[in-house]
């Protein structure tokens, strides 16, 4: 029997965005059919952007942040429960149209909270405005090893001095330490190590790192990753 190739060689971004599009533009649909983790989850991503400001007795970016951008937003949910609290402006980045239209839809536009929303994958958008805080939660394993590292380049680019990329992803269980791939939506669950290599060579730094508290024992671990550019 050959070998299987690389596990992030096997994602299909096409056969992701088929999975998507299937999947209704509800929180229900976004977490998979356990919407009861999202209050737990968005408390615990405001208590670690809390944590994060505490870090520097003298930051040098405002409070609130001047614009976010929520990357994979999905229908909003993160737009809306953790961007929306702590930026004065919020961009999207969602490949699929139909969540798109949720988050243009939404209350929160009416309100002037979100600025623009690029319709494109991650491995495709460039950006063009400058933002205190990028963040990228359950959507960077549609991203091959190669791509994520050329995405995170050019969020590098893109955050302000002293701005955070933050990153909020599973992390990989399996026993001999490899990434997981799940050929449900085409995406690739990484271990810690590889996350940290893959950070390393797009030449960023870990200013903090933890594990979100509260999800239940079935779940994968997720873990934040706050990153700035290397020194």
């Amino acid at each position: 029997m050959a070998p299987l190739p690389e596990t992030d060689t096997r994602i299909s971004q096409a056969d992701a965005l088929k999975y998507w599009n299937s999947i209704p533009a509800t929180v229900n649909g976004m977490l998979g059919g356990l919407p009861q983790i999202s209050r737990i989850d968005l408390r615990g991503s405001l208590n670690f952007i809390e944590k994060l400001r505490r870090l520097d007795p003298a930051p040098t970016v405002p409070e609130p942040l001047i614009r976010g951008v929520d990357c994979g937003a999905g229908i909003g949910r993160v737009t809306g429960g953790v961007l929306s609290k702590v930026c004065r402006v919020v961009d999207i980045v969602e490949p699929v149209e139909k969540f798109a239209r949720e988050v243009r839809g939404a209350e929160l536009l009416g309100q002037g909270k979100i600025g623009e929303a690029y319709v494109v994958g991650l491995q495709d958008w460039v950006p063009v405005e400058k933002y205190d805080l990028l963040w990228n939660q359950w959507c960077l394993g549609h991203l091959t090893d190669e791509e994520l590292v050329q995405y995170l380049g050019r969020c590098m680019k893109a955050v302000t001095d002293g701005g955070w990329i933050v990153v909020k992803e599973n992390m990989s269980t399996d026993p001999e330490g490899k990434d997981i791939f799940d050929e449900l939506d085409s995406s690739v669950t990484r271990t810690g190590e590889k996350f940290r290599r893959l950070f390393e060579k797009a030449g960023l730094r870990i200013v903090k790192t933890e594990v979100q508290t509260g999800f239940p024992k079935k779940l994968f671990p997720v873990r934040f990753y706050a990153l700035q550019p290397g020194t």
